[in-house]
């Protein structure tokens, strides 16, 4: 919920500043009538946004906006006695926006949405700067939905024998989480080996997987395969989904405890090995399709965890990501500055993000090879469609009306959150009844939940 401080000595107006702001629940408000106690009210509440006459009682508003500037405050300042000079005075000392009275609700309120998304900009930027150095690149985020995954992960990684399924997008870190997972286990000292099965013909990755014995066709040289090789440790099965029906019984009987013989065997081999799946596809769907077996997805099943795509991430679990991402590549590009301006981080948070956390890694060692010998990384920085996404640039324009980029913007937002009205509502910055009129104002087709 964004907070509000209104400081005017005309309580009526005070009064109806805030009751405009409070009416759909989306805003906290306080009121106060001199600078003295504005200046208070700041330094206790540090509020989104402050509302600021510019004359008081006892003070000017531009005494009020120096003694918190410092503190880089979002203010918009409001007067009856306005002219440009004022305005542009106002404006150089720091304030977002000057309005005169009397104040236009509909302008107040396009002026109040536009400062309150640069003071969660801010807040954001503050975040990011005080997540640096927080911990390695494999991050979830501070959020309740991310630390209940975190914990998942974690008793996970304490069952050494517990086989996992890792799901979700190409590109968000599965292949992270499951070294993660293996460097929390007790096989943390044992061999980590990698397989992708999409790779690979089936007969070439039976060999992979199993061996070769040897025989006359290649050299009387036996080769093992990574089952062996990962003896003690961990075997990583990436594309899980794209595994020739072939060998899928033939992984099944391992996993069920079982051995194997190598391709040309007849010895039967044992492995000590924690397996460790994952998928791009929906698995349920492949067996619903027959292109998987039911009886192997469920033993690969036993603890499914699901990576969210950044898109659908919280904003503070995004930006740990990104200062994780930076400190990371840090060591690896001596010069390049792993600080955002305001600008460029607005940037990354608007983008889609297609290629989820692998894309954002590549955008960022990009940003701050180019950004070398700069303060910081900034928007020109970045790949030309990662900058579009600020708005800083403008190709095309193609004419509609508010109501239609309203409606736009709110069902892309119900989209990225699977329909929840709840989130939703909550990265709109409204409540949850004005969110439920809008969807029937805007006759938005959706699944209530």
């Amino acid at each position: 919920m964004a907070s509000i401080l209104i400081i005017d000595d005309e309580v009526a107006i005070a009064t109806a500043f805030a009751m405009f702001f409070r009416h759909d629940g989306a805003h906290q408000v306080t009121e106060a009538h001199t600078g003295a106690d504005g200046i208070a009210a700041y330094r206790r509440l540090r509020p989104d946004l402050v509302l600021l006459d510019v004359r008081l009682p006892d003070m000017t508003g531009f005494d009020v906006l120096s003694a918190i500037r410092d503190d880089n405050p979002v203010v918009i300042m409001v007067t009856a006695y306005g002219d440009v000079p004022m305005a542009v005075d106002a404006l150089h000392k720091g304030a977002e926006n000057f309005l005169t009275k009397p104040v236009d609700l509909s302008h107040l309120s396009a002026a109040a949405e536009r400062a309150l998304e640069k003071a969660q900009l801010r807040r954001l930027s503050r975040w990011l700067t005080s997540k640096r150095g927080a911990g390695p690149e494999v991050v979830f985020g501070s959020s309740h939905e991310m630390r209940e995954l975190s914990a998942q992960i974690g008793l996970l990684a304490g069952s050494e024998r517990t086989t996992a399924l890792v799901l979700g997008e190409s590109g968000v870190g599965k292949g992270r989480l499951a070294e993660l997972l293996h460097a929390q286990s007790p096989r943390a000292g044992k061999p980590f080996v990698e397989v992708n099965c999409a790779t690979l013909r089936p007969e070439s990755l039976d060999s992979e997987l199993f061996g070769v014995e040897a025989n006359a066709t290649n050299g009387g040289q036996t080769a093992r395969g990574a089952f062996e090789i990962a003896d003690g440790g961990t075997l990583f099965l990436d594309e899980i989904s794209d595994l020739d029906p072939v060998l899928q019984p033939k992984l099944l009987r391992v996993l069920e405890g079982k051995g194997f013989r190598r391709v040309g065997g007849s010895v039967e081999i044992t492995p000590n090995v924690r397996v460790i799946a994952a998928s791009s596809k929906d698995l349920a769907s492949e067996v619903g399709a027959g292109r998987f077996r039911e009886d192997l997805y469920y033993r690969l099943a036993v603890m499914p965890i699901k990576l969210p795509p950044l898109r659908s991430r919280n904003r503070e679990d995004f930006v740990e990501l990104i200062a994780s991402v930076q400190d990371t590549l840090a060591g690896d590009l001596p010069g390049g500055p792993n600080q955002l301006t305001d600008a460029a981080l607005d940037a990354l948070l608007r983008y889609s993000w297609p290629g989820n956390v692998r894309e954002l890694r590549n955008v960022l060692e990009r940003a701050m090879l180019m950004a070398r010998g700069h303060q910081a990384v900034d928007v020109v920085h970045l790949p030309r469609e990662v900058q579009g996404a600020s708005g800083a640039e403008v190709s095309h324009h193609e004419p509609r009306s508010l109501a239609e980029v309203e409606r736009a913007h709110i069902d892309r937002t119900l989209r990225a959150h699977q329909h929840n009205r709840t989130h939703a509502a909550r990265e709109l910055g409204i409540s949850r009844a004005t969110l439920i009129k809008k969807i029937r104002e805007f006759d938005l087709a959706e699944r209530p939940r």
